[in-house]
């Protein structure tokens, strides 16, 4: 497999980011969707700012999460230790972002 090479820790590491991402994304989509609506109701600067923003956010975690599942599909050469290497600090980066935005949908959805 693939993610011998970075044990096991990098490897759960890996999996658990790349699924954070994935709910990040499903996240950010239910937002644009709602955001959609309101503003076709609204038609309001605030809204298409909210419209931008996720949209932004949502190129963002589309690219980061593509950038951690990397290893699942090419083999990709790290000697070190995963705790220095970028995917846990994106790791990090995206449990932070699930947080944030599990909060903003709840409060959009309401």
């Amino acid at each position: 497999m693939v993610l011998a090479e970075y044990g096991q820790f990098g490897s759960v590491v890996i999996f658990v980011a790349v699924a954070i991402g994935i709910a990040n994304v499903c996240l950010l989509l239910g937002l644009l969707y709602s955001y959609w609506g309101t503003y076709r109701q609204v038609k309001s600067k605030f809204t298409i700012g909210l419209l931008y923003f996720s949209t932004f956010l949502l190129f963002q975690n589309i690219v980061s999460t593509i950038f951690l599942a990397l290893p699942l599909f090419v083999p990709i050469e790290f000697h070190g230790s995963e705790i220095g290497g970028p995917r846990l600090p994106l790791f990090l980066i995206n449990i932070v972002q699930l947080i944030a935005l599990s909060i903003l949908f709840k409060i959009t959805r309401e």
